[in-house]
């Protein structure tokens, strides 16, 4: 279809007019021009030949859509991974896991959509490439043992190839999604129904201004004496924080020295003052201890506000849970109306978070064959729902409380193809 022919100073203003509505940094579509913008070749002159050309060969992070309007739904990638880190702290997580960002696009690179999954396998990857996703949000670490070689060979190695290609970023939280009061086992909490809970195993601050472990303090009479001690203290690698203060006790001046230590370094402070029988009597160490952060750590041992027989707790469970069966190991002495008052649980794996709590009931995914006997030996019952189904639940939750958190800023959506890998048959 030819054309519309304009006059050479309506050429000029559509031409402008189609520049200003079309560059938008950071998209990457580009639209057919307005058909009045076609070459006519009575009023089409070089300049605005070039000036079209200029508006179509522009580069394609730099086009949008004609007439499309700004999208709301833009983060930069370092910015949203701040508000994450923020939302849940990677320090709360577990000293053996491997949280936060895992794989990165080279930057800038702007996230607009974000997936949610519990596992990242290659089904799910594939569905985060249909869908335009720019970042993963995978609950499980998929990079968990250390890659010595990225390649087609292995399916974790495909997962890299594949978001490092399609410029898909890749970001998980797991045990920082444990310990924090809004997160997954807070959630799996509210099966029991109404009740109150406090980690069995609380988190600290991770950030203190306190270093070191312990605190030494003694004090010396004689200057001399204590010259030469501390010149030998600043010899001792991780040392820190050391002062000195006067003080007057038994009506004589002394001084005062303080300092803090690593447990390694302790063993060396403590080896020196021994040599000199008047400070070793008047040291004193402390133990140094970060506070505990109030309704954060691993597992949650949970007081029921009513007691409930543990037939109903079972099928509260498989409610929440949206499961049509659990295992029980019914705890020796207990039947299925034994009363249920105190509950621990733990999301995923919970041998080693619930091992020795005292409780009626332990909830969690899987638990070793041994660690149920000692718990039924113990008469405390054991209800498993599978690894991953006392987690994937809380991510639709997860979907509302991280889209206020993020102000709307991002597009996030659930993987439809996340599942658990077991099923009774």
């Amino acid at each position: 279809m030819p054309g519309t022919l304009l006059a050479p100073g309506e050429l000029d203003k559509a031409i402008h007019r189609q520049w200003n509505t079309t560059c938008i940094t950071g998209t990457a579509s580009v639209s057919r021009p307005s058909p009045a913008l076609l070459p006519s070749s009575s009023s089409f002159s070089p300049r605005r030949f070039r000036m079209l050309l200029c508006l179509l060969c522009r580069p394609l992070h730099c086009i949008r859509a004609a007439g499309r309007p700004p999208s709301r739904s833009l983060m930069d990638l370092r910015e949203l991974v701040a508000a994450l880190n923020d939302f849940a702290s990677p320090s709360l997580a577990e000293s053996w896991d491997n949280v936060g960002l895992l794989v990165e696009p080279s930057p800038p690179h702007a996230v607009r959509t974000l997936l949610l999954t519990n596992d990242l396998t290659e089904q799910v990857m594939e569905e985060a490439v249909q869908k335009n996703a720019d970042l993963i949000l995978s609950y499980h670490p998929p990079i968990f043992a250390p890659l010595k070689r990225v390649t087609w060979r292995t399916w974790k190695e495909r997962l890299v190839v594949r978001a490092l290609e399609h410029r898909i970023g890749i970001y998980s939280p797991h045990t920082a999604y444990d310990a924090v009061p809004h997160g997954v086992n807070t959630w799996l909490s509210k099966g029991l129904g109404a009740c109150t809970s406090v980690p069995l195993h609380p988190s600290t601050a991770p950030s203190h201004p306190t270093e070191g472990t312990h605190q030494v303090e003694f004090c010396a009479d004689s200057t001399e004496q204590l010259d030469t001690v501390l010149s030998k203290i600043k010899d001792i690698p991780e040392i820190f924080s050391p002062n000195t203060s006067f003080l007057r006790a038994d009506r004589e001046e002394q001084t005062r020295v303080s300092l803090n230590c690593s447990q390694k370094a302790l063993l060396e402070v403590v080896a020196l003052l021994s040599q000199n029988s008047l400070l070793y009597h008047k040291t004193e160490i402390l133990l140094l201890q970060k506070p505990l952060l109030p309704h954060t750590g691993m597992g949650r041992l949970c007081t029921l506000s009513e007691p409930a027989s543990l037939s109903d707790i079972i099928e509260r469970i498989k409610s929440h849970l949206k499961l049509p069966h659990v295992r029980l190991a019914m705890g020796t002495g207990k039947t299925l109306d034994s009363p249920v008052k105190k509950a621990a649980l733990c999301a995923g794996s919970g041998s080693s978070v619930l091992k020795g709590t005292e409780a009626d009931l332990y909830l969690t995914g899987e638990m070793s064959h041994h660690d149920v006997l000692d718990a039924v030996a113990n008469g405390i019952s054991v209800i498993l729902c599978e690894h991953s189904n006392t987690e994937r639940g809380f991510l639709s939750e997860l979907r509302d409380t991280l889209t206020a958190h993020l102000q709307n800023k991002v597009n996030i959506i659930m993987s439809e193809k996340d599942r658990d890998p077991l099923q009774v048959v």
